[in-house]
C-alpha cells in the first residue's frame, strides 16, 4: 500500500478557549454566508466573546479567514488520509476511486460546496493572505493524485475531474457527479497503466 504519511498536515496549533470559540463561529459563518458577508461583530457575538478578544487572538478579520481555511484544510486532509490509510486497496485505480467516494460523502455533509472554491470566488487573485493557502490546498489535492497515479499528467487530468465534480454536485445538485467523475478518472488511470 502506498505510504502517504509525509502528506499529513501539521497538527492544529493550541488555541485558547476564546480563540477556539471564534474559529468555530467563523467557520460556520464564513462557510454558510460567505467571507465578505460576515463582519467581525457577528463573529464575536456568535462566539460569545468581545470584538476586542477577536482582535487580540487573530489581529484582523483577514487573519481569521486564514485560520479558518487552515483549519478546514487540516480537517479535510486528515480525514482523507485517515480513510485512505484504513481502507485496503491494491491498485492506483482503487486509491483514486476511494478519493472520489470520500469526497462525495464529504460533499453530502457540506452542501455549499468546497470552502476553498467559495473563498476563491470572493477573494480572487487579490493580495489577501488567504490566496496562497487556497492555491496550496488545490495543489495538495493534485499532489495526492500524483502520488496515487504515479504520473503528474494523469494526476492533473484526474484533479480536473475532481474539481468539476465538486462544482456539478453543488451548482447542479447532481448526485451522480462524483460517481461519473470517478468512472472517467478510472478510465484515465487504467489507460495510463496499460501503456
Amino acid at each position: 500500500m502506498l505510504e502517504l504519511t509525509d502528506m499529513r498536515p501539521a497538527p492544529a496549533p493550541t488555541t485558547p478557549r476564546a480563540g477556539e470559540q471564534l474559529l468555530v463561529a467563523a467557520e460556520k459563518l464564513f462557510y454558510r454566508r460567505g467571507i465578505g458577508a460576515v463582519g467581525v461583530d457577528l463573529i464575536a457575538d456568535t462566539a460569545g466573546v468581545t470584538k476586542r478578544t477577536l482582535y487580540q487572538r487573530f489581529g484582523s478579520k483577514e487573519s481569521l479567514v486564514v485560520a479558518y481555511l487552515e483549519r478546514r484544510a487540516r480537517v479535510w486532509q486528515t480525514h482523507l488520509l485517515d480513510t485512505l490509510a484504513q481502507t485496503p486497496r491494491t491498485s492506483s485505480a482503487e486509491g483514486v476511486e476511494l478519493v472520489f467516494a470520500i469526497a462525495a460523502q464529504w460533499a453530502q455533509e457540506n452542501p455549499r460546496g468546497c470552502a476553498f472554491v467559495n473563498a476563491w470566488a470572493e477573494l480572487g487573485a487579490s493580495s489577501h493572505q488567504a490566496v496562497p493557502l487556497i492555491r496550496a490546498e488545490k495543489q495538495w489535492m493534485r499532489d495526492l493524485f500524483a502520488r496515487l497515479t504515479g504520473d503528474p499528467g494523469t494526476a492533473s487530468q484526474v484533479h480536473m475531474l475532481y474539481e468539476g465534480a465538486q462544482i456539478a454536485f453543488t451548482t447542479l445538485s447532481d448526485d451522480q457527479a462524483y460517481a461519473e467523475a470517478a468512472t472517467a478518472a478510472l478510465t484515465l488511470v487504467t489507460e495510463r497503466n496499460q501503456r
